[in-house]
């Protein structure tokens, strides 16, 4: 997508392209701030990639474009580009660093070479030996001999531990960097991306072990009202709050997940169905407990409340499909009056209903 973007920015109709783009985002009410003028440009690229199909839910439901929301688009959809350029600078420091190795290598090997050949000639010269003057200079050869061999492997060890301790800070670099590229910029839990990895990973350990897994969906109750109310900054601080409380709960090896919007999701690795339920009506009161103020006036926000919507996965069933109950169970939810958690229906009555 990257490439298809870079080629239409640099042709003739790359004028035109840019004002399509912006009368678009106008249109759309979104500000033309570069990131967000990046995402329209991979919009207008592939409308049907990921991305695109993000963004045409976002507009059709009628969702803000905020700040927040731009990040987190970004964070799941931009990041490869950026990582590889990480991966890419990271790779030649450790081509640089292998070359020295191994320069120090040969050198060292060299010597050995050169030091092997004055032990030898030593011990051919031993027998020709004539005098105290003749033994002294031969072993003052074989003593000049040994330093550079003492030099050369001190110099070699000092090479392999720095290049040792790059290597060490390269690999804690790109695990930071992986981290940055697998978490939601706006609450610090897993991003989409890295739920949908998680949770296809839980699958499979789960039909190899045979241990239950289930999968809970998260919704702020009302979300769009605490934004037309107090404004989307306020908005964004119910999300942190709420994000808070499950990743707090999300302990190893549960994962929480910002999964779109106003939406989470958490993991239940080796869990059943009522120990899930009983954690999620904990974090339900938790959340419905607190009373929030709006940080710049201090007024009341009222109350936030939650509703949930959790499945136990049975042996054999996808991803998808079970998160698909899941949010079958969230809608119940939601049908039901909010502000609490259903169990999604075992997977022949749903598709029966």
């Amino acid at each position: 997508m990257t490439t298809v973007i870079e080629t239409a920015v640099r042709g003739p109709e790359a004028y035109g392209l840019v004002r399509r783009v912006v009368d678009d985002m106008e249109t759309a009410n979104v500000w033309p701030t570069p990131l967000n003028f990046e995402l329209w440009l991979h919009y207008f690229s592939e409308p049907e990639g990921l991305l695109g199909r993000e963004i045409k839910r976002l507009l059709t439901a009628n969702e803000p474009f905020t700040e927040a929301v731009a990040e987190m688009l970004a964070a799941e959809y931009l990041p490869r580009g950026r990582l590889s350029d990480e991966i890419r600078d990271a790779g030649a420091v450790l081509d640089r660093e292998l070359n020295s190795v191994a320069e120090a290598i040969a050198s060292a090997h060299r010597t050995h070479a050169d030091y092997g050949e004055t032990l030898a000639d030593a011990a051919s010269s031993m027998a020709n030996v004539d005098g105290g003057a003749g033994l002294k200079k031969l072993v003052s050869g074989l003593a000049n001999a040994t330093r550079k061999v003492q030099r050369e492997n001190a110099n070699l060890e000092k090479r392999l531990e720095n290049s040792t301790n790059e290597v060490t800070r390269l690999r804690e670099h790109l695990e930071q960097v992986r981290r940055d590229a697998m978490t939601d910029a706006l609450t610090n839990l897993a991003n989409r991306k890295a739920f949908d990895e998680t949770l296809a990973k839980a699958c499979v350990e789960a039909d190899k072990t045979g241990l239950p897994v289930c999968l809970a969906v998260v919704d702020i109750d009302h979300f769009k009202r605490f934004n037309d109310t107090w404004g989307h900054q306020t908005g964004d601080q119910v999300l942190r709050y709420v994000a808070s409380v499950l990743g707090r709960v999300a302990r190893n090896p549960r994962t929480a997940a910002r999964y779109g919007g106003e939406e989470f999701a958490m993991i239940f690795p080796g869990e059943v169905a009522r120990e899930v339920e009983t954690c999620l009506n904990a974090i339900r009161e938790e959340v419905g407990t607190r009373a929030l103020r709006r940080r710049s006036t201090n007024d009341e926000l009222g109350a936030v409340t939650i509703s949930a919507g959790f499945a136990q996965r049975i042996q054999g069933e996808t991803a998808s499909a079970l998160l698909e109950r899941a949010d079958e169970a969230l809608y119940a939810s939601k049908r039901g009056g909010r502000n609490r958690v259903t169990p999604a229906a075992p997977p022949q009555q749903a598709v029966a209903a």
